[in-house]
């Protein structure tokens, strides 16, 4: 059992707390770059329970700092982005993207000192239609990590931002909990359903709805590979990855295919943000059988308008205070929610929880494994770097995520699960792999 001890270690993500300080030792997507443009207004956002705003100067290049002007406090939101530069409008002083005082308006020349004034910032880089944010010291920040799916380029890749009111971890650990996808996104369906379809895995997943479980702890983070039998002699198995400190590839595709991450990215104590990043062409690899589109895996996502608030962005029109808009009939005669898209459904279950869920409540059970590990694995390395600064090896090694996906594949049984993964990796070399090399 999670102690309430470890719970908020797991959970609290503010300056000075050990999750926090962790979390910034790590590159984290944090806006799209279609959110910024240059010379335009700010945009005002929250990551780790501090107060930002981003703005693209005329150049080209994006700023991320403390909302607060260094001279008086003043939110900087308000401020005129002109000519190479952010100018507050309370008194006129202006800084650049490096947080560099460029003009100190109402002083005179004799006494100014804006060599001295430097506003608080943080290093910032754009990759293929994201802005990832390091909150760590900037002269330590490592490379971007070559997490596959962002290597692909923007004009090949689907990229969803959505905002959730939970906290982080709920949100990785539904995309931990594979037992999940026979009951909450295909509950209704049977092996029946699939008629023809031969090719499809989720196949394998209704029809043994109670997996079993291999794990290991990796330099990356955490590999789970849940276990059912296939057709004769083979084994289906859907490989998850956990990638410090917040990525999953879940396996919701055949492996070959399944160029997929998504980023649980603490906006604060009790919200977070997925980013969902994969290639073209995802949806309608992995849905194969009439059954399975029937549940919508995909799910049109329907946004209310994006607001100036911290917490404003990316925001879906269904939500917790209108019950998600779920259809009881639909439930009864469709699918086990009422609710059409993958996402969404994760959605619902997320946020029920709560803002931060109560850990000390749970009865968990083997299926839990892949989630009672990476709990562990987490809680160690937060504790580890308040105690002494040890970090785990991807925090300054980045190449640590190379050559990892996810995903599902069927492979004679006895093989063992590690070789039979190598195997699928071998044979499906990874996309976009010279990409970090060239940046």
């Amino acid at each position: 059992m999670t102690t309430a001890a470890e719970n908020e270690i797991l959970t609290r993500v503010g300056p000075g707390t050990p999750m926090g300080e962790l979390m910034r030792q790590y590159w984290m997507p944090a806006l799209k770059s279609s959110e910024l443009v240059r010379d335009g207004e700010p945009v005002r956002f929250r990551l780790l329970c501090e107060d930002l705003i981003a703005f693209r100067d005329t150049s080209g290049r994006v700023g991320v700092m403390d909302h607060r002007c260094p001279h008086r406090c003043a939110s900087l939101f308000f401020g005129r982005n002109e000519e190479g530069g952010l100018r507050c409008v309370y008194h006129g002083w202006k800084f650049d993207v490096d947080g560099n005082c460029l003009d100190m308006a109402n002083v005179p020349p004799h006494q100014d000192f804006k060599h001295k004034v430097h506003a608080k910032t943080y290093k910032s880089a754009e990759r293929n239609g994201i802005v990832y944010i390091y909150m760590g010291k900037a002269d330590e920040a490592p490379p971007l990590p070559p997490v596959e799916a962002t290597l692909v380029p923007e004009d090949q890749a689907n990229i969803m931002f959505v905002h959730r009111d939970c906290n982080w971890l709920q949100g990785v650990e539904g995309e931990l909990d594979t037992s999940h996808i026979g009951f909450l996104h295909l509950g209704t369906v049977s092996k029946e359903d699939y008629g023809t379809v031969q090719n499809s895995g989720d196949r394998f997943a209704v029809m043994n709805r109670t997996p079993e479980y291999a794990s290991t702890e990796t330099d990356f983070g955490f590999m789970y590979a849940a276990h059912r039998p296939a057709d004769d002699g083979n084994t289906y198995w859907r490989f998850g990855q956990f990638l410090f400190p917040m990525w999953t590839m879940p396996p919701i595709g055949n492996i070959s295919k399944n160029i997929l991450a998504r980023a649980y990215v603490p906006i604060d104590d009790n919200n977070h943000m997925i980013v969902i990043i994969e290639q073209l062409g995802f949806n309608a690899a992995n849905s194969d059988a009439e059954a399975v589109r029937r549940q919508a895996p995909g799910g049109e996502l329907k946004y209310r308008p994006n607001t100036t608030e911290w917490t404003g962005r990316w925001k879906l029109q269904e939500n917790w205070k209108n019950d998600y808009l779920i259809d009881r009939t639909m439930q009864r005669d469709v699918n086990y929610t009422g609710l059409m898209g993958f996402v969404l459904q994760d959605q619902m279950i997320t946020e029920s929880m709560g803002a931060i869920s109560d850990r000390t409540w749970e009865h968990l059970a083997p299926s839990d494994i892949a989630i009672t590990k990476t709990r562990r694995v987490l809680v160690k390395a937060a504790t580890d770097y308040a105690k002494d600064g040890t970090l785990p090896k991807s925090a300054r090694d980045p190449r640590q995520f190379e050559g990892v996906r996810g995903g599902w594949f069927v492979e004679s049984t006895g093989v063992d699960w590690q070789d039979g993964y190598r195997k699928q990796i071998a044979n499906a070399p990874l996309a976009f792999d010279d990409v970090q090399a060239a940046e």
